[in-house]
């Protein structure tokens, strides 16, 4: 069983140990530290959180945990109930709250369950804010309320709504194409919050036919809830038994979009992003941004429409980041994440999948046709297990001297751009390993850069 403090929040499997495991000692500790961190950023001003959670078994305790302790602590609550992570960083702009705690351990199994914190602007706290409420929490360094001061809660369960309203303002949506191209297209929610939020969506978007799998939001997830291939061969199944135009498929929290073509192949997690950006570069060509350990693909169709491509540290506040400083006008993550400045700085898989069904419909493509528009990349994802007591710093370093004349970028572990491909190296924070990811324009050559870069690392 396990617990896991970051700069982002508190993850880790339900019940057991205080200390080892996410019990709600440790809920409490970490909510009041977060609330304790709010009220010094904003001394003598009364306090209010958006919370929202997705439909995992544990959420509705969870929830309760952390809605009381803030209360308790004398912040007023806007609770959100059942609802999407990026609904929760909506709901936080537009309501103007000075923060946010989404309960969510995302692509995690059912056993987990986490406290993601959110600043102001409805995103993730950055390096420094999140070692504050580390520190805060490790030293127990909080005050709750005396009773007359306690928080208030105000219930908001449709928020979703409201969501779905801006992304349908959005320039870049096109209702009427969309409506016109009569798609018909199947969805896999994993009995979590998607089952709210996406059947809305499409109805939104002018799509009559839907067929729906795991929209219960129950939180009993019918298979890993981790949107990759090996997961998603019953969505296949059903594609083509009903000869659906596409298939979306979520994680739990609805911050990754898997899409699937027609014919139940993979349309490929890393191009849900490269798809959105080409649609919108059409239209506004901008500067994009993906994190080192994304496809090639992005870069590529960037350069295409005669703008800059910048690759980023690895994590969603890394991205966000680097997006503000070149002003990027679209970026992500290879694993399905899009996140579109226009609408908020946060991975969205709902305005993905109302960017690829306008791309979809203007196009006069099928999802296979689309997909071959775009250069084909190949990552080999592997991990080198450390031998006991070898430093992956000293790795690391040697094999940076090894490859010194070709490109190198370390502000993120180590990544080398050779010829023909690329190699990114990153050492874990919570075992002995380095995460090892290549790139190239055959499997083949992937898998033997990733060996090239594993063999240099035993010697």
């Amino acid at each position: 069983m396990t617990l896991i403090k970051s700069i982002s929040g508190i993850r880790g499997t339900i019940g057991g140990r205080v200390g080892e495991n996410l019990t709600p000692i440790d809920i409490v500790r970490f909510t009041a530290a977060y609330a304790e961190w709010l009220q010094q950023r904003n001394k003598g001003k009364r306090c209010r959180v958006a919370v929202g959670r997705d439909a995992r078994i544990s959420g509705e305790m969870v929830n309760n945990l952390v809605v009381g302790t803030l209360m308790g602590c004398g912040v007023d609550v806007l609770n959100l109930g059942l609802a999407t992570t990026p609904t929760v960083e909506m709901a936080v702009i537009h309501e103007k709250t000075d923060g946010g705690i989404i309960l969510t351990a995302s692509h995690n199994p059912r056993q987990w369950n986490a406290l993601k914190l959110l600043n102001e602007k409805g995103e993730f706290l950055s390096d420094t804010d999140g070692r504050q409420v580390l520190e805060i929490a490790e030293s127990e360094n909080f005050a709750f309320a005396d009773v007359d001061k306690l928080g208030a809660i105000d219930d908001e369960y449709s928020f979703v709504d409201e969501h779905i309203k801006q992304i349908i303002k959005l320039k870049y949506v096109d209702v009427d194409a969309i409506s016109r191209a009569n798609f018909k297209v199947a969805i896999d929610c994993v009995n979590s919050a998607g089952g709210i939020a996406l059947p809305r969506l499409l109805k939104a978007l002018g799509v009559k036919n839907i067929v729906e799998l795991y929209t219960d939001p129950t939180g009993d997830f019918p298979h890993n809830p981790e949107p990759l291939p090996e997961h998603l061969t019953q969505i296949s199944k059903v594609i083509k038994e009903h000869k659906a135009d596409v298939g979306f498929v979520v994680d739990p929290d609805v911050d990754r979009l898997a899409i699937i073509n027609e014919d139940g192949s993979m349309f490929g997690e890393e191009y849900t992003l490269v798809a959105c950006a080409d649609y919108i570069l059409s239209q506004n060509p901008g500067n994009t941004v993906s994190n080192l350990s994304s496809t090639a693909a992005l870069r590529d169709v960037t350069h295409k429409y005669g703008k800059e491509y910048y690759a980023s540290a690895v994590g969603e506040v890394n991205v966000v980041a680097k997006m503000k400083e070149v002003n990027a006008i679209i970026g992500g993550e290879g694993n399905g994440g899009v996140i579109l400045p226009e609408l908020h700085y946060g991975r969205d898989a709902l305005v993905g999948i109302a960017l690829f069904l306008s791309h979809l419909a203007k196009s006069s493509m099928k999802c296979t046709e689309l997909r071959r528009q775009y250069p084909n990349y190949f990552i080999s994802k592997n991990k080198l297990e450390l031998k006991q007591g070898l430093n992956p710093d000293v790795v690391l370093e040697r094999i940076k001297g090894n490859f010194s004349t070709e490109k190198i970028n370390t502000i993120d572990g180590l990544r080398i751009d050779f010829a023909e491909g690329w190699v990114h190296m990153r050492k874990s924070n919570t075992e002995p390993i380095i995460r090892i990811y290549a790139e190239a324009q055959t499997a083949d050559k992937a898998n033997e850069l990733a060996q090239l870069i594993i063999k240099e690392a035993t010697k």
